[in-house]
């Protein structure tokens, strides 16, 4: 419903910002329960009073602060989250020694009164042990995250049957799974044994690309370029650059795995540098908002328009029954297929669900002229939204029979499926929306799909909503 794989498709920088964040407030919490609990008994830990008035309370201001903010200046890494105890000691208990003296140096500067004693020793012993838990709780939940695959990466793995062989080889990541592999093509006899060496399923470029990228739900493909053969690394490019998945291209004569992998953040497995070729801007925190934005938003339009969608639905099936609703199979995020869901417009008798309906063509319901000149038939796609299928905004989706079609006219059309589809978006603000564009108004479409997926940001969003709006209001759909 969250999407989480893909808020961690290419960093794990919005978990790491998390738990800095909550191990500050720990600090904070716990110089809180130890300010109270220093002469008080657990009953009175409601008191904020005892708290206020006691020495360790500009302590709890200050420190976790100071902690927060030397936390994110020295971090070590700056892309995964490492689980073992080196990293606890560099990352959570490293800033918090640098953070003490420089507090004490802030009480100087600023003359407030503070008494080192006994007490204050163990106060940061409660404060390590504290975060020592924290520390394997979060990493049980990564762990859990990981094991339950909900934010791993489904990878397809291109290229030589050696080189392939060699990654699975290799001790790897938790959040990698090798899902498939494509080798360049060889015979039956070849081809059998690459599937009994690399025990994972083993395509060539003869197999649709597209269905094993669905049937395996994949997020990235990784290009394996052992510096062997450059015309083999071009040759899987050009097979796999159309499609709408990232794609990345790993270094294997690379190998730093006698480095700490925790001077090293962009490795594969700890020992291979790699490129991101060709990847998507919907990840990390800006993900992480945009999905919150789509839910909350999506709730409050339905609200708002509740009154309105009952009405709608009711006349509809006073005129012509049910169903209420329609389902459109369309192309989703990496290629996925999903159920666009909209407001039937159409009568039930001979309705044929691959033809696109007009407005002035007789199968429209009465009341399904008026629903799409109000564009009411789009309100259900609101709980395509919630359910994660969709967003608020993004390239509008198409008709999964159609997008094949239009892949063999633009080699470049499929990309416009590596971000999420979007209940309106930038080319529709632009005038090129419509369910039978002609190929140069698909063209522009897809070029303008292309350049909001390259500078997307938050605020982008907003203006097509608002523009959206005034496009709803002020020009009457044709």
């Amino acid at each position: 419903m969250f999407r989480l794989e893909k808020i961690f498709q290419q960093d794990d920088l919005l978990f790491i910002n998390i738990t800095i964040f909550f191990r500050s407030f720990i600090i904070f919490l716990s110089i809180y329960i130890f300010s109270i609990l220093e002469f008080n008994s657990i009953y009175d830990l409601h008191n904020y009073n005892i708290y206020e008035t006691s020495k360790y309370f500009y302590l709890s201001i200050y420190l976790p602060i100071s902690y927060l903010i030397f936390s994110f200046i020295f971090r070590i890494n700056e892309k995964k989250y490492v689980t073992n105890n080196l990293s606890f000691l560099l990352n959570d208990i490293i800033p918090l020694l640098i953070t003490l003296p420089f507090i004490l140096y802030i009480f100087f500067i600023l003359k407030i009164y503070f008494k080192i004693d006994i007490n204050i020793s163990y106060l940061l012993i409660l404060i390590i042990f504290n975060l020592f838990i924290v520390r394997k709780i979060l990493n049980f939940f990564y762990n859990s995250l990981m094991t339950n695959n909900v934010i791993q990466r489904n990878i397809m793995l291109v290229g030589s049957i050696k080189s392939i062989e060699k990654i699975l080889n290799e001790k790897k990541n938790g959040i990698n799974i090798y899902k498939c592999c494509i080798i360049k093509s060889v015979n039956e006899d070849d081809k059998e044994q690459a599937r009994n060496i690399l025990k994972i399923p083993v395509f060539t470029e003869a197999a649709e690309m597209r269905l094993i990228l669905e049937y395996h739900e994949l997020g990235q493909i990784w290009i394996l370029d052992d510096n062997k053969d450059k015309n083999l690394i071009t040759y899987f490019l050009d097979l796999v650059i159309q499609f709408s998945v990232d794609i990345i291209i790993v270094n294997l004569k690379d190998n730093v795995k006698n480095k700490s992998n925790l001077l090293f953040d962009n490795l594969i497995n700890n020992k291979y540098s790699y490129s991101n070729y060709q990847t998507s801007n919907f990840y990390g925190f800006n993900l992480f908002i945009k999905i919150i934005f789509d839910k909350i938003f999506s709730i409050i339009f339905l609200l708002l328009l509740s009154p309105i969608f009952f009405l709608t639905m009711v006349c509809i099936f006073i005129e012509d029954g049910f169903p209420l609703f329609s389902f459109e199979e369309s192309t989703g995020w990496d290629g996925r297929r999903f159920n666009v869901q909209k407001l039937r417009t159409f009568k039930n008798n001979k309705f044929d669900k691959t033809i696109e309906v007009q407005r002035e063509d007789r199968k429209l319901l009465k009341i399904g002229k008026i629903i799409r000149i109000l564009h009411l038939e789009e309100i259900p796609q609101f709980f395509n939204i919630l359910k994660g299928d969709m967003s608020i905004v993004g390239p509008r989706p198409h008709m999964f029979q159609d997008d094949l079609i239009h892949s063999r006219v633009f080699n470049k059309f499929l990309k416009r499926n590596k971000a999420p589809p979007g209940l309106t978006g930038w080319a529709q603000i632009q005038g090129y929306r419509g369910s039978k564009p002609n190929v140069e108004h698909l063209k522009l479409r897809m070029e303008h799909d292309l350049w909001y997926m390259n500078n997307w940001n938050i605020w982008l969003d907003i203006y097509i909503i608002l523009k959206t709006f005034y496009i709803m209001f002020a020009k009457p759909k044709k």
